[in-house]
């Protein structure tokens, strides 16, 4: 007779302990999958907080048709366990199943009242021969199961590669994609017409200005000081400053005179921060590409040529990188998307980007217009960049913005600025992930299997 007539009812719940149990559960539940039987482990919900344990709990109520009880006196033990253990008495119950759960004997330990008197599975002396032993119980149970349609999980094995690196207890540098911002203007001011203007006249001006400006209601946001508003909004009007805010003062809190909350407040500085770095790239002659979120401004031949290496990094310890060349008869150029933060503290987020051409005799041609293939030759050509090639091209990206100096000055206005610091913020980590890394310095340049050795793919 089988266990139970639910049909809604179809996993093989394992109970274990983690960190303790982990190995065994790795190696037993893709076995179970092969021969037919939909596993559950908490292995693979590893979200945490009462979320993941809500989804283990529901598991085991409404899904489970059996439990698998990990038994070694280390795991027994444990709350977790012992948790699972009542609940699977309950649903044994609910089920009239006595046989709800079977207990995995994994080491000799002592008895545990409720389970002392189900007859275990034997897997001490042997894996192998306990996991024939466990399948022949299933079926004497008739515990449902489907030889038609075996799937067995690839995340079993995508954590044990996860479990295999190790970790030392040692701190490790690391390299974020930040840059600080290191100075901004006292004040942000605002700005209103005096008389009758042509608002939609005036929000042209502003989106036409070499420097950043923020329409708000009538009037608009500013880092110029009056005289420079006047120049330059001669041909609209005439404005008056309403209002001078302190820029630090302006995020944190925003503007109850003006009606702007933190968050809109927030969202305005860094809209006026992004186009003035935009516009410093424009004005470095980058190549503009519009994402779906927002622009990347790319390396061209103006900058550097196919195969051209840029110098970077602190002396002696000088490397280089290519922002330029080719691969597969195509052309990679370099590039990277900005977008400012003010939590925890102010910053550029910076995501590097790669955009494809055509190539054109020994240059680059006509950039690809459709964004599919361009995501294709991503996932394509990209795919043999190390760490080290992304890391090596960022870094000479910004040594071709700073021009080698270590910041990078952002016009707000003819007489203010942001300065951004050039070099990327490093963190320390507690713990170093133990990882081959015998890579020379140069070698993402050297091995063909990557993009960078310029002979090879041009010859191909």
């Amino acid at each position: 007779m089988q266990a139970t007539t639910d049909a809604a009812r179809d996993i093989v719940f394992i109970s274990k302990a983690t960190p303790g149990d982990d190995e065994f559960a790795l190696w037993l539940a893709p076995r179970l999958e092969a021969a037919g039987y939909k596993v559950f482990a908490d292995i693979l919900a590893l979200e945490p907080g009462d979320r993941w344990r809500k989804e283990v709990t529901r598991a085991l109520q409404e899904k489970s048709i059996k439990m698998l009880l990990c038994c070694r006196e280390s795991s027994l033990c444990k709350n977790g366990v012992q948790e699972e253990i009542s609940i699977a008495e309950d649903v044994s119950k609910e089920l009239g199943d006595p046989r709800f759960i079977i207990p995995l004997r994994l080491e000799n330990h002592k008895k545990l009242f409720g389970i002392s008197d189900l007859q275990h599975v034997d897997f001490v002396g042997s894996w192998a021969s306990g996991l024939r032993d466990l399948l022949e119980v299933l079926e004497r149970q008739q515990v449902r199961r489907s030889t038609e349609n075996v799937v067995i999980s690839q995340e079993w094995e995508n954590y044990k590669a996860r479990l295999a690196i190790k970790v030392e207890d040692s701190p490790e540098t690391l390299m974020t994609n930040w840059l600080r911002i290191s100075s901004i203007p006292d004040l942000i001011r605002y700005y209103e017409p005096t008389g009758v203007v042509d608002l939609s006249l005036m929000e042209s001006v502003c989106r036409q200005s070499p420097f950043p400006t923020a329409v708000h209601l009538r009037g608009f946001f500013s880092f110029a000081t009056p005289q420079e508003i006047e120049v330059d909004f001669a041909g609209v009007g005439r404005f008056a400053l309403r209002s001078e805010l302190d820029l630090l003062e302006f995020l944190d809190k925003g503007s109850l005179a003006r009606d702007i909350r933190r968050r809109e407040a927030q969202n305005l500085i860094s809209a006026m921060f992004r186009v003035s770095w935009e516009g410093l790239c424009r004005s470095k002659g980058l190549y503009a590409y519009a994402y779906s979120s927002q622009l990347g401004f790319h390396v061209t031949q103006d900058q550097a040529s196919l195969g051209k290496r840029i110098a970077w990094g602190r002396q002696g310890q000088r490397r280089s990188s290519m922002l330029r060349n080719k691969a597969g008869g195509k052309v990679w150029q370099f590039g990277v998307s900005a977008t400012p933060n003010f939590w925890p503290y102010p910053h550029f987020r910076i995501k590097s980007r790669v955009l494809f051409a055509e190539l054109a005799g020994k240059e680059a041609g006509a950039v690809f217009a459709d964004a599919d293939q361009q995501h294709r030759l991503r996932r394509t050509i990209c795919k043999g960049w190390r760490n080290k090639a992304w890391h090596g091209r960022l870094m000479a990206f910004l040594e071709v913005l700073s021009n080698g100096a270590p910041y990078i000055d952002l016009p707000l206005s003819n007489s203010a600025l942001l300065r951004l610091d050039a070099r990327l913020i490093p963190v320390t980590s507690p713990v170093t992930t133990v990882l081959p890394d015998a890579m020379p310095d140069d070698a993402e340049e050297l091995d063909i299997s990557t993009l960078g050795n310029f002979d090879v793919e041009d010859d191909e």
